[in-house]
């Protein structure tokens, strides 16, 4: 597997993976902003109001079309948190030019324009989104984000970032807040989405088994990236040099109280420590602690305890945390804390085998 990065313009980079293992190509466009509250709904919406037509395919049903023309072609789109990055995703995932049916169809090179029409040419009218559509999209993320209590497992993870991070960044949530949908308008989303075009930073991917020079010259002698001016790429960088934590001699406890049967426990952990090879330490520390089924966590406090239906535990190594996530009977929340922090004791001073740490390398070998 060959990958190669190329900048296209200051702040637009293509980066390509060639291999020959599969017999699609997968296409993406990404769009990275720092999290933000007064972006982070209005961000969410876009991707909603992209994948709903462009200037040349003026619905979901002609985009269906074109795909349809290439095999089937699929597309989809989304927003993800990375750190304290907010990233609008889009994606087509098409068959290699070399299995199509007649010779000199040119299946990567009418993706690839498809996907930079989606981002780049949005449905307008009289100069800005379609009213109609948007009054169906803001109920739609409405719906999505009210849908997050029904979640119980993430809502309360969602809950435990919040109350460690509180309105910023990494503390948001990626679809954005009802609060804020109200204020949001045809003229306020279109003049933020030219912003966001001309100043983000946008990333291609081409992966797949095709000429290098020929996927360049498609995306430099496209249109819309033709339009797009160079940018200062606007992001955070998160690391686990960047985040700094400050050692918090009270942990804070917050419960929130629902009916349900199963509780959800999150229990949110900075990262303190610091030195060579930080975050690969980490995270063999955290498939000990509860990232497999061999962990300590899932063998004391599931397997042997019972107190909990489900548990384990998430490294997020670009704000340096580690979250344990537990589903334990409401009675067990004391003796399940208390075991699970003799299992953090235990980490603590060492007391896991060789055997122990060479299963959780192979883990990370299995994983990559």
């Amino acid at each position: 597997m060959d990958k190669k990065e190329i900048e296209i313009k200051q702040g637009i980079k293509l980066h390509l993976i060639k291999t020959d293992l599969f017999k699609t190509d997968m296409l993406s466009a990404i769009i990275t902003v720092p999290l933000m509250r007064e972006n982070v709904t209005k961000n969410a919406l876009i991707v909603s109001m992209l994948r709903r037509g462009t200037n040349n395919l003026k619905s979901q049903i002609e985009i269906s079309k074109e795909l349809e023309n290439l095999y089937g072609a699929a597309f989809e789109c989304g927003i993800d948190k990375y750190g304290d990055n907010q990233l609008l995703r889009f994606y087509i995932d098409s068959i290699n030019d070399q299995f199509s049916l007649e010779e000199g169809e040119e299946i990567l090179k009418n993706s690839l324009e498809i996907l930079l029409d989606i981002v780049c040419n949005p449905l307008m009218e009289n100069g800005k989104f379609k009213q109609e559509y948007l009054d169906v999209e803001k109920e739609n993320l409405a719906k999505m984000i009210k849908s997050k209590i029904d979640d119980k497992d993430l809502y309360a993870y969602e809950a435990c970032i919040s109350n460690m991070y509180g309105d910023q960044g990494f503390g948001l949530y990626k679809y954005g807040y009802l609060e804020d949908l109200e204020a949001i308008n045809a003229e306020n989303l279109t003049e933020h989405y030219h912003h966001l075009i001309q100043n983000s930073k946008i990333d291609l991917f081409v992966s797949g088994d095709f000429e290098e020079k020929n996927v360049e010259k498609i995306v430099c002698e496209n249109e819309h990236i033709k339009a797009l001016k160079p940018r200062v790429e606007n992001y955070v960088l998160n690391n686990e040099l960047t985040e700094k934590k400050e050692k918090i001699e009270q942990v804070k406890e917050v419960q929130e109280e629902t009916d349900v049967v199963q509780g959800k426990l999150v229990i949110g952990m900075d990262v303190m420590a610091e030195g060579e090879k930080l975050p690969f330490k980490t995270m063999l520390y955290n498939i000990i602690l509860g990232s497999s089924a061999n962990s300590l966590l899932f063998q004391n406090v599931r397997e042997k305890a019972s107190l909990a239906y489900s548990i384990k535990s998430l490294y997020v190594k670009q704000k340096a945390n580690i979250f344990i996530r537990a589903g334990i009977e409401i009675p067990n929340f004391e003796k399940a804390v208390n075991l699970i922090k003799e299992q953090l004791e235990i980490m603590k001073k060492g007391e896991f085998s060789e055997e122990d740490l060479q299963s959780a390398k192979e883990y990370v070998k299995a994983r990559n």
